[in-house]
């Protein structure tokens, strides 16, 4: 298999609530787009407002460009709010089941407070290559190219200064829709290639957080990008994820080593805690004697999607907070998701409303392909070659149930 790029048809008018496309295409097939009536753009006139942050905390110059924080709306009140810096989703206000406004992902004030956070992937876009590279080292046409290892012996989220520690350059298309655009210049973080990268951040009609990536390059190269939107869907600073309803489409995950790097196998995951083919709470099984869990030590593992369709997107997970009755649907072009349920988060860190970053009171669904990939040709493939168009899209798509 190769990475998914996607072309989108006339007959995706139908579903635009969740701006779904037709199957996906090799890698190697050079797609064009059709012109669509996308129902997420809702209006050409930019919110110069933000009802929850202070924009001045986020304006500053960072390597000689300009930060800032964009906020995005749709037609029902929900509100996405991103800064630049590291691509981030700073908060995400959907209504709970009383109409409540509730701000599902956690972050902080200010870019300072994310500068100097602990953890540096709240709300990040992630790349050259999300999720891990064993031994910071994997080969391309015989050449061996070694990266920065930042996690153990180990590459993570594109290294020592990955996508999530630039400043994006930015434009504001329309009150629902933003557009980043990077330039990772070749050899950066160890990565081959000057990798052209355009990420666009939606809100649909129908309350989706839509996530689309798109990539270019001269030199035979490896990508995979996600986003490291951390959730809690009670709303920040509101406790515990452990009783969060968890239903993952996948018959099948990656075991991992103490390092969480995947073994290859792709194991079935029935008779084991990774079984979310029926919805589960996330504490249910999440300090069981497992060795998969005491690898992550909880969930922290790659699932193998079914590709269970719901208008043309793999159907990936559904996730339900027990307080606010908020329900994410989580839908995708990606063949896997790495479910994170909070396990390094050390109480170090104070987010917008005050509240710590206490242990599993956030949890991360990051659409994605196979760790290590690059290291194992059984998994697809993450090789983007010149002349072709890396292209993905995932969506987060909130309802609420009484």
């Amino acid at each position: 298999m190769k990475i998914k790029i996607i072309s989108i048809v006339a007959t995706v008018l139908a579903f635009v609530s969740l701006a779904s496309c037709n199957n996906s295409t090799s890698v190697n097939e050079k797609t064009t787009d059709s012109p669509t009536n996308i129902s997420d753009t809702n209006s050409t006139n930019m919110n110069t407002e933000n009802t929850t942050l202070d924009k001045k905390n986020f304006e500053t110059t960072m390597d000689g460009r300009q930060t800032d924080l964009y906020i995005l709306k749709n037609h029902n009140g929900m509100e996405a709010d991103i800064t630049n810096y590291g691509g981030r989703l700073v908060s995400l206000m959907v209504p709970d089941k009383n109409g409540k406004m509730t701000d599902v992902v956690v972050g902080f004030n200010s870019l300072d407070d994310y500068v100097n956070s602990t953890e540096p992937y709240f709300g990040a876009t992630i790349g050259r290559y999300g999720n891990r590279i064993a031994k910071g080292k994997f080969t391309l046409d015989g050449k061996q190219y070694t990266l920065f290892t930042n996690n153990g012996a180990n590459t993570l989220h594109g290294g020592k200064k990955g996508y999530q520690a630039v400043v994006w350059d930015a434009k504001q298309i329309n009150d629902s829709t933003l557009e980043l655009t990077y330039l990772s210049k070749d050899m950066e973080e160890g990565f081959p290639g000057n990798l052209n990268v355009k990420v666009t951040y939606s809100l649909t009609g129908d309350n989706g957080f839509k996530c689309g990536y798109e990539a270019t390059t001269d030199k035979k190269t490896v990508v995979n990008l996600t986003n490291h939107a951390f959730f809690n869907l009670n709303g920040e600073g509101s406790g515990t994820i452990l009783n969060h309803a968890v239903q993952i489409y996948a018959s099948k995950y990656n075991p991992v080593d103490t390092g969480l790097i995947p073994s290859g196998q792709l194991a079935p995951v029935a008779g084991t805690p990774m079984d979310f083919t029926k919805p589960k709470t996330i504490g249910e099984r999440v300090d069981a004697e497992n060795e998969q869990l005491k690898n992550g030590k909880g969930y922290d593992h790659n699932f193998i999607l079914n590709g269970t369709k719901v208008k043309g997107l793999n159907h990936a997970a559904t996730v339900t907070g027990d307080k606010s009755g908020i329900v994410m649907d989580v839908y995708t072009e990606e063949p896997a998701l790495q479910f994170y349920s909070g396990n390094f988060m050390q109480s170090k860190n104070t987010f917008k409303g005050g509240s710590k970053d206490d242990f599993r009171t956030a949890f991360a669904m990051e659409t994605q392909h196979y760790p290590d990939s690059p290291n194992q040709p059984s998994f697809p493939s993450t090789v983007l070659k010149p002349g072709d168009v890396y292209k993905t899209k995932s969506v987060y798509v909130f309802t609420a149930v009484k």
